[in-house]
């Protein structure tokens, strides 16, 4: 069990079960979709993050983005962290059939990959950030520079790299360099890049510039 100082969002009481089993950290469950129209947890939220800040843990299909973006909206001038799980397919014990886009909620995935998520959200990032010389930093231009974005096919390199990395395939570009900023330099970048090399979709899209 590890402990967390900030406060972790989570869409339900089942994700807040899970988690409870696995950190030391105060949970708070937006019910889903009724967040949209509850007023005083939205002002919770936005306490939450400007008093102790807060790490955003949804469910990685598009109603948990959804979710996460409104969150991200909620508690604008907060300290704001997010923990992706990657998009593993099956469904939850307790259902009869899985969700809509047929991957594993926060409730259902191994206990080891919400850890990594929590580990990876970038609570430490700022202390690391103001170490990386800016020659290591990564910005838009990195990703322009690798064919990850602005690139007839870098669609598919996005793709590929949040595979590689165990990330959401829905996550934005402005999510993705946030991400990447919060777990590695330009260096490290590259190098995982050129391993990517080795599948078959990035190695046609080389081709193909």
């Amino acid at each position: 069990m590890i402990h967390l100082n900030e406060a972790v969002i989570v869409e339900g009481r089942y994700d807040k079960i899970k988690l409870s089993s696995l950190v030391d950290a105060l949970i708070v469950e937006v019910n889903g979709f009724q967040l949209f129209k509850d007023t005083e947890k939205m002002r919770f939220i936005a306490d939450l993050s400007k008093n102790r800040g807060i790490i955003i843990l949804t469910d990685s299909d598009a109603a948990g983005l959804l979710l996460r973006n409104k969150i991200t909206e909620i508690a604008r001038g907060g300290r704001v962290y997010h923990a992706y799980i990657p998009q593993i397919a099956g469904k939850e014990r307790r259902k009869t059939s899985p969700s809509a886009e047929g991957f594993l909620g926060v409730e259902g995935v191994d206990p080891q990959w919400i850890m990594n998520a929590l580990k990876n959200c970038g609570i430490q990032s700022q202390k690391k950030s103001a170490a990386i010389p800016p020659n290591e930093q990564i910005d838009n231009a990195c990703l322009y520079e690798l064919k990850i974005t602005g690139h007839e096919n870098s669609k598919a390199v996005k793709t590929a790299l949040l595979k590689r990395l165990n990330l959401p395939t829905n996550l934005s570009k402005n999510s993705l360099l946030r991400v990447l900023k919060d777990r590695m330099t330009r260096s490290q970048l590259q190098k995982i890049m050129k391993e990517t090399a080795g599948d078959e979709q990035w190695q046609e899209t080389q081709s193909k510039n």
